[in-house]
């Protein structure tokens, strides 16, 4: 059974910095893409980043593009988002989720994505 665990979430000030993470098991976590999306109230879910299954290529939303990187260590089973310059529109619900199938690319849409976690709340203030 997938299982998708985020965690690293917090309330913080504009301009300070984050890193969420995200434990996979279930899954052969090393020949699967991931993605990072975000939710905030009242919107629709939307693209954060993306990382190909070995972390060669990665994709990111122009709204966090240049402040946010993304990253996985697949011998731990774990992506990463560390976020910086953090501004108040970043708010959301973190969501981290599995590509439908192994070796596919990165894509915004998220009926692309298998598996999804639980989501980890971000809060940030001016």
């Amino acid at each position: 059974q997938v299982q998708l665990v985020e965690s690293g979430g917090g309330s913080v000030q504009a301009g300070d910095s984050l890193r969420l993470s995200c434990a996979a098991s279930g899954l052969t976590f090393s020949t699967y893409t991931m993605g990072w999306f975000r939710q905030a109230p009242g919107k629709e879910r939307e693209f954060a980043a993306g990382i190909t299954w070995s972390g060669a290529s990665t994709t990111y939303a122009d709204s966090v593009k240049g402040r946010f990187t993304i990253s996985r260590d697949n011998a731990k089973n774990t992506m990463y988002l560390q976020m910086s310059s953090l501004k108040p529109e970043d708010t959301a619900v973190y969501y981290c989720a599995r590509r439908r199938l192994p070796y596919t690319s990165v894509t915004y849409n998220p009926n692309d994505y298998a598996h999804w976690g639980q989501g980890t709340q971000v809060t940030v203030s001016s």
